[in-house]
């Protein structure tokens, strides 16, 4: 598994890509915005981390950048801030997780194992083309469309319609999702999971006469017809 680290703290970029590297990974390491996202567009990665406040490009370009580019790879934000809107912010815009500094090594090399075991539980398609009444998605072209109607979703999004797409009929909590689309520990004082359906659901259910997204009352969320 190849990794790549941008982090501008010459000691904590040291540190984080020594540990990793006794733990079996290949690391890259980038100590600016600039360089770090040349390494990210010119190589394949498994899993990026990726610290926010960086010099020439900080991290929430880097992210925007790279999603906008549908590049998927998993990444995990780096950040001194620990404010519930950063963290909001950060998801919608296709992180996968988010620590806050300072941390142990322990915690970062768990998150860096759960977002590779959820990339791969992710990208395993059993065809190129998940459907569900009027909705279809499909998977090489990143498309979705609803009753031929073409549907514009973020990096996020379409990661989570994904995973609903392929439980049709299954109730997946919140910490379920937070797990495979976040790759965080579930925070019962956060509205991420909420927020990112109700997004989902204005795109995909809104403008149509049969809803399609499910909530479950005190267990979660389901896909399904009715």
């Amino acid at each position: 598994m190849k990794l790549l680290i941008i982090e501008d703290e010459t000691k904590t970029g040291e540190y984080l890509k020594k540990g990793l590297t006794e733990s079996g990974y290949t690391v890259d390491l980038s100590q600016d915005g600039a360089d770090g996202l040349y390494n990210a567009t010119t190589n394949q990665y498994d899993l990026i981390i990726l610290d926010v406040m960086l010099p020439k490009l900080n991290g929430w370009q880097i992210l925007q950048t790279l999603r906008n580019c549908e590049n998927d790879t998993p990444i995990i934000m780096l950040t001194a801030k620990d404010q519930i809107d950063d963290r909001v912010k950060g998801f919608e815009l296709g992180a996968n997780d988010y620590l806050i500094k300072p941390f142990a090594f322990a915690e970062l090399k768990a998150r860096v194992e759960n977002a590779l075991r959820a990339k791969s539980v992710i990208s395993q398609p059993s065809s190129n083309e998940l459907v569900l009444h009027d909705l279809k998605l499909d998977l090489l072209k990143r498309t979705a469309t609803r009753n031929q109607d073409n549907i514009t979703l973020t990096a996020k999004e379409f990661s989570l319609l994904e995973l609903f797409m392929r439980k049709q009929g299954e109730v997946l909590s919140r910490t379920t999702i937070a797990s495979l689309i976040w790759d965080m520990n579930f925070d019962s004082d956060t509205n991420v999971i909420d927020v990112a359906v109700k997004r989902l659901r204005s795109k995909i259910d809104k403008p149509y006469d049969t809803p399609l997204i499910h909530t479950v009352r005190g267990m979660g969320y389901k896909m399904d017809e009715c």
